[in-house]
């Protein structure tokens, strides 16, 4: 099974870089999970969403594009010409500098900003997508 940025890939784009969400930023599920997990399985309903959620949650950098995709049954998608994207954002509170995630806030022209939270190496992903901008532009 193709993930969906394999598959929304066009003739002659390719992956720059991969983002992935931070099992940090899924702590508070996992814990939660865990903790309940001995009162009849309810904790199992919060292991599941955050599994689902690390699994369904997908960003790259293309030599095109900059591609988010949300969500398992309802997909939401946010894609942006990568000479379309004004600026990227980095937030990042305490415990993501310490734990290395943040939020992306990945703004285009025409384009409603679209944050992106929960990102494990936040920085490596600004730096790939400035990196790929360059080269389109070049």
């Amino acid at each position: 099974m193709t993930s969906y940025v394999e598959g929304a890939l066009i003739q002659d784009e390719r992956i720059v870089h991969m983002g992935r969400i931070s099992l940090w930023s899924l702590a508070h599920l996992i814990a939660l999970g865990v903790l309940l997990l001995p009162a009849f399985g309810l904790g199992l309903i919060f292991l599941i969403k955050a599994w689902v959620r690390y699994r369904t949650t997908e960003l790259a950098v293309t030599t095109r594009r900059v591609i988010v995709k949300f969500g398992l049954i309802r997909r939401s998608t946010v894609e942006i010409n990568i000479n379309k994207v004004e600026s990227i954002q980095v937030d990042q509170d305490i415990l993501g500098r310490l734990f290395n995630h943040g939020t992306l806030i990945i703004a285009g022209a025409g384009n409603p900003q679209a944050p992106v939270s929960g990102i494990s190496d936040p920085m490596a992903f600004r730096r790939a997508f400035i990196e790929a901008q360059d080269q389109a532009r070049a």
